[in-house]
């Protein structure tokens, strides 16, 4: 089985126009070494067959059997292939860029063993929709235990099984997962890969999204480049639990308590009720200016609040919240965020990195984080998460 030497991004095809053959034989086969070949080893005859969109490059041989295929596009790039049974025909692994010229070079035995070489080109017109896509987290970054692999696509996705299988994530110790569609807050579709517990302290995260030629669908465009990114899980696992019943916080770092902290939450009754269920620590954002209108909350409040940590897209927070201080450890009071201290929050906004996770419980609270509301994944279970890939 032959393969191309080099592997590269690629793209899709449509309407491919052959520029030094069409879609036929190539014409420039010449027997390897001078000379002509003898009637009874007659060269193989070689056909370049242009991919229609979505569809990769195929060459075929007839009368003896391809030897080598190489696809080179006009920077350098090899797209990578391998021949069929018996050598008659040759397929690259990945479709062919839009707006890209190729020349595919052919070396090819014939009936009685005689090598010819052959040489053409075409192009490929340039992607009418494109899509593209936002990744988180960030590139290189640290995390915590448990912060999933997202992606928020800029289009629709309506072909998402055509689009995970070219979703590769490795991890360093070959932990469990699955990708998962969700909605985003914004409305967009979302692509999260989610391990099936908590990420093991120190595990190291690779994401090859190969997407290069990849149809979203209707309305939604074709992918034009790769992507690729990775992230650590920091070496401590930290878990927050919040228990607003009785309104406290505790911090849980691999597996034992070390802080406890009184808080005050939304309060009950209304729209300014907390979420309950496991919200993951999306940014610490710092001193932010937070405006109840935002929020859908009215004019209840517009004030500068310090250590914000956001939780939630919807505008659930841990902060520090010194106006709610006579409610700390005691009652539910806040406009739906977790407050605490100046003093107190200053040390967990320390102590947390984005990626921790919010385990929250409450009678009075107002439903459970839902997935795309920030990473409201761990509120399904693993067989629920499951179901939600697109190739199951």
């Amino acid at each position: 089985m032959l393969r191309s030497r080099i592997r590269v991004p690629l793209l899709l095809l449509s309407a491919v126009a052959l520029t030094a053959c069409s879609a036929a034989t190539a014409d420039d086969s010449s027997p390897k070494g001078g000379g002509s070949a003898p009637a009874d080893g007659a060269p193989a005859k070689v056909t370049v067959v242009p991919p229609a969109a979505g569809k990769p490059v195929t060459v075929t041989a007839s009368g003896g059997s391809l030897a080598e295929v190489k696809v080179v596009d006009t920077k350098g790039g090899v797209l990578v292939g391998r021949t069929g049974t018996g050598g008659a025909s040759w397929t690259s692994d990945r479709k062919a860029a839009p707006g890209t010229s190729y020349t595919v070079e052919i070396t090819a035995r014939g009936s009685g063993g005689k090598e010819t070489t052959s040489r053409s080109t075409f192009s490929t017109p340039e992607a009418g929709t494109v899509n593209k896509l936002s990744l988180a987290p960030g590139k290189d970054t640290t995390v915590g235990v448990a912060q999933p692999l997202s992606i928020v696509f800029d289009r629709p996705v309506a072909n998402k099984a055509d689009v995970e299988r070219q979703l590769k994530v490795t991890t360093s110790n070959g932990t469990e997962g699955s990708w998962g569609w969700v909605t985003d807050y914004s409305g967009k579709d979302r692509a999260d890969w989610r391990p099936k517990e908590y990420w093991k302290p120190g595990t190291k995260v690779t994401l090859d999204a190969t997407l290069n030629g990849t149809d979203s669908g209707k309305a939604g465009g074709w992918f034009v480049r790769d992507y690729r990114t990775g992230f650590t899980v920091d070496a401590a696992a930290r878990v927050v639990k919040v228990d607003l019943d009785r309104h406290q916080l505790t911090v849980v770092r691999d597996g034992k308590a070390v802080t406890t902290i009184p808080v005050s939450g939304g309060t009950p009754g209304g729209d300014k009720r907390s979420w309950r269920g496991t919200a993951v620590l999306m940014a610490k954002e710092g001193t932010i200016r937070m405006n109840s209108e935002t929020v859908g909350l009215g004019d209840a409040y517009n004030k500068m609040v310090d250590y914000s940590m956001r939780l939630t897209w919807s505008g659930m927070y841990a902060h520090a919240a010194p106006w709610n201080a006579a409610y700390f450890g005691r009652a539910n009071k806040s406009s739906g965020c977790i407050g605490m201290s100046t003093e107190q929050a200053s040390s967990l906004f320390a102590a947390l990195r984005p990626g921790d996770p919010f385990e929250i419980t409450g009678a009075e609270t107002k439903g459970v984080v839902e997935e795309g509301n920030g990473y409201g994944d761990w509120n399904l279970s693993w067989e629920q998460w499951q179901k939600k890939s697109a190739l199951r």
